[in-house]
């Protein structure tokens, strides 16, 4: 199995590729689509410690800008989420459209983002967790990110036995914080959660304290909730991967995830983003519930255009993510000219099985 600094090498190499080629070009007509919803997370302009393996999760600013500049250079009209359904749907489809989310609810994107998307007069989607704005929900993945930085050595289970692997150097980190997330994404979220927290303890650090440093509480919301450039969707109560929870659960989790959010910021929650995102996080029953529940739309994290079958599909949208380990002018072509997926995707057009 390839390791992420090596799958990292390899997608940039191909984002070269496609560069070189001039394929993000002449492909484009083809693989594009009509449109395209850009994943983000964070946006922080400090550069990356030398164990970072969240990293792919955060753009500096520079590359957001970079990223609307281009969009703009390519012909595209930003429109916000709102605007979706009709796009798919009419004959008239006019120029390529993009639309801008942000995933979690990072204070990052009030003071670094904002500013960036506000010279641009460009709309963009804020998707919340209700219990990180209450600052006591689990960003597991930088938990255990924190807590492997303190620590020298971690014990991660291989079948029916554990292994205790170094973790002194920012190599021997990254490996075995990539053995640890492979082992308990596989697993249930309760053991991955319990797991996280063991090691935390171990480190010396406090499991569910993450929240409260990174993200937005809610009076910050209510300043972004009352700019009309602005739209606020819904991203569960607690993050849970809603495909691994019984059905009553997930419902929960995505009912009361929004409820909160229209009672705290005083406005309609019309969309929703499913946590992680990817097959083994949402699928067509967590699609139906997102469409029972009157949701206008729900984005997924499984890569790719939107087509104008995507109209019958509203609630199973893909999205490309904007990578924060691809912050270069051939990763950002490649991703906006959809040729990378119509081998990714292997002709599935829509992505929504």
């Amino acid at each position: 199995m390839l390791s992420p600094r090596s799958k990292h090498r390899m997608f940039e190499a191909g984002f070269r590729a496609v560069r070189a080629t001039g394929a993000d070009r002449w492909l484009a007509p083809a693989a594009q689509g009509l449109g395209v919803i850009l994943t983000f997370h964070r946006v922080d302009p400090s550069p990356p410690d030398a164990f970072a393996p969240n990293r792919l999760l955060s753009i500096t600013p520079d590359f957001l800008d970079a990223t609307l500049t281009e969009l703009d250079a390519r012909g595209f009209d930003v429109i916000g989420l709102d605007e979706v359904p009709d796009r798919l749907s009419r004959r008239d489809y006019g120029p390529p459209f993009a639309v801008l989310t942000f995933d979690d609810g990072y204070r990052d994107n009030l003071l670094h983002a904002r500013p960036v998307l506000a010279r641009h007069r460009v709309p963009w989607t804020l998707f919340v967790t209700s219990d990180f704005a209450d600052g006591r929900g689990r960003l597991w993945w930088v938990e255990l990110e924190r807590a492997i930085a303190r620590l020298d050595r971690v014990r991660v289970v291989v079948g029916k036995r554990s292994v205790d692997l170094p973790a002194r150097s920012p190599q021997e980190k990254a490996l075995a914080f990539d053995a640890l997330y492979r082992d308990l994404r596989a697993g249930s979220e309760e053991r991955l959660l319990d797991g996280i927290a063991g090691h935390c303890r171990e480190a010396g650090l406090n499991p569910g304290l993450v929240a409260g440093d990174l993200c937005l509480g809610w009076d910050e919301l209510r300043d972004l909730a009352a700019d009309p450039a602005v739209t606020i969707g819904a991203h569960t109560v607690s993050h849970p991967m809603l495909a691994k929870h019984p059905l009553a659960s997930a419902a929960r989790e995505i009912a009361d995830g929004r409820a909160r959010i229209e009672a705290e910021l005083g406005r309609t929650v019309r969309h929703l983003s499913y946590p992680v995102g990817d097959p083994g996080s949402a699928g067509p029953r967590e699609f139906a519930l997102a469409q029972a529940q009157g949701f206008a739309t729900a984005v997924t994290t499984r890569p790719g255009h939107l087509f104008a079958g995507h109209a019958g599909h509203l609630h199973a949208l893909p999205r490309v993510s904007v990578n924060g380990c691809h912050q270069s002018e051939a990763a950002l072509a490649g991703l906006l000219s959809g040729v990378p997926f119509l081998a990714w995707n292997r002709g599935r057009r829509l992505n929504v099985a």
